[in-house]
């Protein structure tokens, strides 16, 4: 990585402020948010090497300076910044972040191992999560609802290596969406229809492809008179639209191995609480039984996600999470499935970094002992242009095999809704 050598000027200034200002603050250990930044200030302005600054370099200098005591030391700025949507940490001298779908290594790095280790613990401790050497893997969250998973020697060869996600301060809705081309008009009317008129729908993708994002975009649809109960690993759903909302979240256990709760044991409980439906951010293993069973027992709408390279993908990864959690012949886990679940939302990563959806496939049902899809809309490619792939999500030309919701919603056009000839 090339260091320019205002680069390299700013990382001495920054290092020489620190050091002088954390020496002043010895002695002045009571002082408050404003002196330490008038403080700050002073320093940097006395110092000679700073007269060849911009005002605006020597705004972000003093910035930098404060957030090293009082923030995220040098990630605040990051975490301020709205267009990067990702921050790589891997060991106290390496950072990547991810700035238009581009990911790239900066400049600046933790002053030691120590520092990077203060910032994880201040940030685990914000949520109640503990993470040391006996338990090195943990996720959390920043105040602004932004999505941390920590990894700590001696897993982490390098050091401790932290990868925050962040999100829009406003969740995108289902227009933004269609404004930036994840997906064209016919297919988002279709989806909050279906939303509206209570289909299971399971949102998969890969890493990075956008799914949380595309479920908070759903839930905007819910009717704002249901009860509806959230369950996360971490926290991160923003759904705006529901006044009658409850938000669970899973615990790690203690240091001494007691006190965990599951995604499991949140949808068992989520159960007794009476809701209308349940949207679970994502099924990774057993919790996947429980997630359809709720589906199969009047949670009609509920909705969730999961890690898959296509919407046939999604199944065989159900079927193996399911099984992991109950010995059951595998024509029951597929009956189950089918029974669940009515669509399937598959969203990709294509090479220009986009994140569109790709396919949206109805569960039709069995067939020789396999579950059944047809997609309803899928997406094609027609070319390049700019560097940036052009193509649509078109509908086939099979209509939707299960319309009784849509019915039973008094869905307004369900039969264009569902593909049907109008009048037949």
């Amino acid at each position: 990585m090339r260091v320019t050598a205002e680069e390299q000027l700013q990382e001495e200034l920054f290092r020489t402020m620190r050091a002088e200002v954390r020496s002043s603050l010895d002695v002045t250990q009571s002082a408050d948010d404003a002196e330490l930044m008038n403080l700050i200030e002073r320093k940097i302005l006395s110092d000679s090497r700073s007269s060849v600054m911009t005002s605006g370099e020597k705004r972000k200098l003093v910035r930098r300076v404060y957030d090293s005591f009082r923030g995220l030391d040098i990630l605040q700025p990051l975490v301020d910044d709205k267009s990067v949507t990702e921050i790589m940490i891997n060991g106290h001298k390496e950072i990547f972040i991810e700035r238009d779908g581009e990911v790239r290594q900066i400049p600046q790095a933790f002053e030691s191992r120590e520092k990077l280790e203060d910032i994880v613990q201040t940030i685990v401790s914000g949520v109640n999560r503990i993470v040391n050497e006996s338990s090195p893997i943990v996720d959390a969250r920043l105040k602004d609802g932004s999505r941390v998973n920590v990894v700590l020697p001696p897993i982490a060869l390098k050091g401790p290596t932290m990868t925050i996600r962040k999100f829009p301060e406003k969740p995108m809705t289902m227009d933004e969406l269609v404004r930036r081309g994840a997906l064209g008009e016919e297919a988002a009317e279709f989806l909050k229809t279906l939303v509206r008129s209570r289909y299971n729908i399971f949102i998969s993708g890969g890493t990075g492809s956008g799914k949380t994002t595309f479920l908070n975009a759903l839930s905007q649809y819910i009717p704002p008179d249901e009860r509806v109960i959230t369950i996360e690993d971490s926290a991160e759903l923003q759904i705006v639209t529901v006044p009658n909302l409850v938000s669970l979240e899973t615990r790690n256990a203690n240091v001494e191995g007691k006190g965990e709760i599951s995604i499991r044991d949140l949808i068992r409980s989520s159960l007794r609480m009476r809701p209308n439906r349940i949207v679970v951010g994502e099924v990774r293993g057993a919790e996947a039984l429980d997630m359809l069973q709720a589906m199969n027992t009047g949670h009609d709408g509920s909705l969730s996600t999961g890690h898959a390279n296509s919407a046939k993908d999604m199944l065989s990864r159900l079927e193996t999470m399911v099984l992991s959690g109950a010995d059951l012949p595998i024509e029951v886990v597929r009956q189950q499935i089918a029974s669940a679940i009515d669509l399937f939302v598959h969203l990709s990563r294509l090479r220009d970094r986009s994140r569109r959806v790709v396919e949206i496939s109805e569960v039709l049902g069995m067939k020789n002992g396999q579950v059944e899809l047809r997609p309803i809309f899928r997406f094609e490619e027609e070319g390049e242009s700019e560097g940036r792939i052009v193509g649509r999500l078109k509908r086939g030309h099979e209509p939707m095999l299960h319309t009784d919701k849509l019915q039973g919603a008094g869905a307004a056009d369900w039969r264009k809704t569902a593909g049907l000839p109008e009048g037949g």
